[in-house]
């Protein structure tokens, strides 16, 4: 485990997840965050816990400077994250999903970073042509929004598929499941988290294309796996890409409300027939558990769980507060 580890987008729902790991491994932690959600409470939770805080943007080359000095290891989580809030913003997107984050990659390497970690997704997979049949990482990538795009481009340079855009640091890329669960930045606008909260809350849950698969990993894993990178030998981790869930938490949407309804007993559920889904597969996730030894420790119900458990506890009095979700 590097010494110092900068964590960019570190106050984000996956960010002070990280951070904790980092922090319980004995890693000096920085975070550079802009605090786009709202998210001081999380800043300050992370600073009285040990975490260096830089407010900062990603896309600010001062703010880049300051938080690279001295770092060995860099996670990369800023980002404008998720379809819809890249397409409702598709300049800001590429500004910092693409320009910002190639600037961190070139200042990386000046720098010296001996560990780069890219936190991508399994959206890079789209629509594939057999969803029944379980993807690897050697899958053919085929991103059907801006976002998948985006990573899909800078996992490209990382991995050495596009040579034009000069040295990179030694990095490891993570194409983590749609994630779900508490954390101290949260969100509602992620599936398990949202159908969740609509049907505890005995509100109508309006379900498209209940049919299409997706795998899931639960946002503490998620941190758990970005420890398990850094703690990793260079010539294990580096130059790698790794899927990051679990092969048995595939399901369809269908499943999830079914896994929901034997735990939450509100809600009312109207299924809308639709064929097409841009997104449909199922993912395969032998490699990370062969090579790294990462195995999730959480499942599906747990967050249905641990979700219906924060709402009824009032952690979140008003659950549809914009704070909660990546866009307006």
């Amino acid at each position: 485990m590097p010494d110092r580890v900068l964590v960019t987008g570190g106050a984000g729902y996956i960010g002070a997840m990280v951070c904790a790991e980092l922090l319980d491994a004995g890693a000096d932690v920085r975070v550079l965050d802009s605090l786009l959600h709202g998210q001081q409470d999380v800043a300050q939770q992370l600073a009285a816990q040990g975490v260096e805080v830089q407010v900062g943007d990603v896309r600010d080359p001062a703010a880049r400077a300051r938080a690279l000095e001295g770092a060995g290891a860099v996670v990369h989580l800023a980002a404008i994250v998720g379809d819809h809030a890249c397409a409702a913003d598709p300049a800001l997107s590429g500004a910092v999903n693409l320009d910002a984050a190639n600037a961190v990659i070139d200042e990386a390497a000046r720098a010296g970073v001996r560990r780069f970690v890219f936190a991508s997704t399994c959206s890079n997979y789209g629509r594939m042509a057999d969803p029944e049949v379980p993807v690897d990482e050697d899958a053919e990538l085929r991103p059907v929004s801006l976002y998948a795009e985006q990573k899909v481009a800078i996992e490209r340079r990382l991995l050495g598929g596009d040579r034009g855009g000069g040295p990179v640091p030694p990095a490891t890329c993570l194409r983590f499941a749609t994630i779900y669960g508490v954390a101290p930045r949260m969100r509602f606008d992620l599936t398990v988290n949202e159908f969740t909260r609509d049907l505890w809350l005995d509100r109508d849950l309006e379900i498209f294309g209940e049919q299409f698969w997706r795998p899931y990993l639960h946002v503490a894993d998620a941190g758990r796996a970005v420890r398990t990178v850094l703690g990793a030998p260079d010539d294990v981790a580096a130059g790698e890409v790794f899927n990051v869930g679990r092969s048995d938490e595939n399901y369809t949407k269908r499943h999830l409300v079914e896994a929901i309804a034997r735990q939450v007993a509100a809600g009312r559920v109207h299924y809308v027939q639709r064929d097409e889904d841009p997104r449909d597969y199922r993912v395969a996730f032998e490699k990370v558990h062969a090579v790294l030894g990462f195995v999730p420790e959480h499942r599906v119900p747990d967050g249905i769980a641990e979700v219906a458990e924060a709402l009824a506890e009032g952690r979140f009095p008003d659950p549809f507060d914009v704070r909660y979700r990546n866009t307006v």
